[in-house]
């Protein structure tokens, strides 16, 4: 282990070469020419034994950590994973569940307005809450009845500007004549491009983009 004599280490060494009352004895010009007592030379280690020393210590610092937790091995090998593709086979979105105070009303919306069917080969009795899935093309909303914790009350007038579902469609103009036959309020895409949202009876956002 190498030792670092520091600066105020070195003035006591200094001090304790002489007396307080020698001082009193002494002329001017003797006390400024006092001199310490010449310090320990301590062996001192080149930069890149240094250096190794600080690696050799990193590298055991890391494997103490590891063995006191599996999960740091984790984050140390995180970097490398960020590169690799998926292995897990990334298909498509399944569904995306939906929370509603009252079953019926929300299925008056997604059926009759939004004209969506019920997948009737999904189970609605086996949950603990009632509920129902529809088909949005290949895939699936799923209604929940459950209590719903957030607010139906100060959300963004634009649900774009909210946590929403996009559902693709093929005409927004026709989506919107329907909207405007219902009473639905909507607002349309701040970018411009051809997109509509609104928002269910229990205040989920929905976007709708037209695609070719």
């Amino acid at each position: 282990m190498v030792s670092v004599l520091r600066a105020p280490d070195m003035a006591t060494r200094c001090l304790s070469s002489f007396s307080i009352s020698s001082l009193a004895v002494l002329p001017n010009s003797s006390a400024r020419n006092l001199t310490c007592k010449p310090p320990i030379h301590l062996p001192i280690t080149s930069n890149n034994s240094f250096s190794k020393q600080r690696k050799d210590r990193s590298a055991r610092l890391t494997e103490m950590m590891v063995k006191a937790s599996p999960d740091v091995d984790f984050l140390v090998k995180e970097d490398d994973k960020i590169s690799e593709p998926n292995d897990y086979g990334v298909v498509s979105i399944h569904h995306v569940g939906l929370l509603c105070e009252n079953l019926e009303k929300s299925l008056d919306f997604y059926q009759k307005v939004l004209g969506l069917q019920i997948n009737e080969a999904r189970p609605h009795d086996k949950l603990p809450y009632r509920g129902a899935w529809l088909w949005v093309g290949t895939e699936m909303i799923h209604l929940m009845e459950l209590p719903n914790p957030d607010p139906l009350t100060g959300r963004p007038e634009h649900g774009g500007r909210d946590r929403h579902a996009c559902i693709a469609i093929k005409d927004v103009s026709k989506l919107k004549a329907r909207f405007d036959e219902a009473g639905i309020s909507y607002t349309l895409s701040r970018s411009g491009r051809p997109a509509i949202f609104t928002r269910d009876p229990d205040a989920n956002a929905l976007e709708f983009t037209q695609v070719d």
